[in-house]
């Protein structure tokens, strides 16, 4: 990972081989140009290709043979787009990038090509292009197979990312004080890695107190509770860095001992934590993983959360939940060397009235797993 212009970047040999694997599927499908959208924030495939990081709007054209386009919103954005995604064609999308988008293909598209396209575009925006250069090619399917396995490259920069998400665990436990409120959590959480250019994916935190718990998992929003002691408090942190982005999982009790049902709940978690990496290794199936959780309903709990899912560029397969708590089928897939996993038993009582939480980012190694977080595990306690 280099630092061209200030910026992180890849290699030109990683973005290359990016670029071969998608003009592999464009040819599988038929497919003779590419738009590859995103938009507020979303859509990881214009990042993984061009580098520039998705703000209001953005559509990256791909034609075999030529340089990429990349079309940014809004225009005051074109001057940072030009020195990060310095190998496209960057240019304003003008007063609207769909019309400015198909006004591009339809200069170059001849009679039987077809489009293709990658991102999460919505029904009024992919009708408006649909209008003008026909039906389109979906290769999200193909994108996120795409996705499943690591470079190096990709590696590395999760564990920077990681190891933000690691400081930011650390500074909950220095931190954090009977007395504050739960707002005040993000903001320790964020000021581990701000200053070294990690921004925040997601931090969902909950307090409750271990003697009468009410929550079982953390919450994606912050209330104005005032944290006291006996109170677990319980975090899922994910710092992103450039694209990238860590995930532990940790709980605490706070200014006091665990209550025995936190411990117990903890118990199970580490449990089938240990159980679940002790199958990681390229061959197993999903459903090993799965398998190897029944610890948690032997002991009497369940979960809440997904049990484990892909990571890394997005939330990838395998989404897996528990014998107890499964909202979809466990997919026909097997781990291969380089894919990364959230590994996150949330074990939670079945009246969801208490959980833990406990896990952390993998990747499958050729002889099993490897661990891209170094914060300490097991339930801790603050104070």
């Amino acid at each position: 990972m280099s630092s061209g212009g200030g910026y992180p970047r890849f290699s030109p040999a990683e973005m290359a081989r990016r670029r071969r694997a998608v003009h592999e599927i464009m040819g599988d499908q038929d497919v003779d140009y590419l738009i590859v959208y995103g938009s507020e924030r979303s859509g990881s495939g214009v990042p993984w290709l061009s580098e520039w990081p998705v703000t209001t709007e953005a559509a990256l054209l791909l034609t075999p043979g030529e340089q990429d386009v990349l079309l940014v919103q809004h225009y005051n954005h074109l001057p940072n787009a030009r020195r990060i995604a310095s190998e496209a064609d960057v240019r304003w999308g003008g007063p609207s990038t769909v019309t400015t988008m198909a006004e591009l293909v339809m200069a170059r598209l001849g009679e039987g090509q077809r489009v293709g396209i990658i991102g999460p575009i919505g029904h009024r925006t992919y009708r408006r292009l649909a209008e003008s250069i026909g039906e389109m090619v979906s290769l999200d399917d193909a994108y996120t197979r795409l996705r499943l396995v690591k470079s190096g490259e990709e590696i590395d920069r999760l564990r920077v990312a990681a190891e933000m998400s690691d400081r930011a665990v650390l500074a909950l436990a220095d931190h954090v004080q009977p007395g504050m409120d739960e707002r005040r959590l993000a903001a320790i959480v964020e000021g581990a890695y701000l200053a070294d250019g990690g921004t925040n994916h997601i931090h969902y935190f909950a307090t409750t107190p271990m003697a009468d718990p009410e929550i079982c998992v953390p919450a994606q929003f912050q209330s104005t509770r005032v944290i006291e002691p006996g109170d677990v408090l319980f975090c899922e942190i994910s710092a992103n860095f450039w694209g990238y982005a860590g995930q532990v999982l940790r709980t605490f009790a706070i200014a006091d001992e665990p209550s025995p049902l936190i411990a117990r709940l903890h118990q199970a978690a580490d449990a089938a934590f240990d159980a679940i990496v002790s199958v990681v290794r390229p061959g197993a199936h999903a459903r090993e993983l799965v398998e190897a959780s029944s610890v948690i309903e032997e002991m009497g709990f369940t979960i809440f959360d997904d049990l484990v899912h892909g990571y890394g560029g997005g939330y990838l397969p395998p989404v897996l939940g528990s014998a107890s708590r499964a909202h979809r089928e466990i997919p026909d897939l097997s781990l291969e060397t380089g894919m990364a996993l959230v590994v996150q038993p949330n074990v939670i009582t079945p009246d969801e009235k208490a959980g833990v939480q406990t896990g952390q980012l993998i990747v499958v190694t050729e002889d099993g797993y490897e661990s891209l977080h170094h914060a300490p595990g097991g339930l801790l306690r603050i104070g």
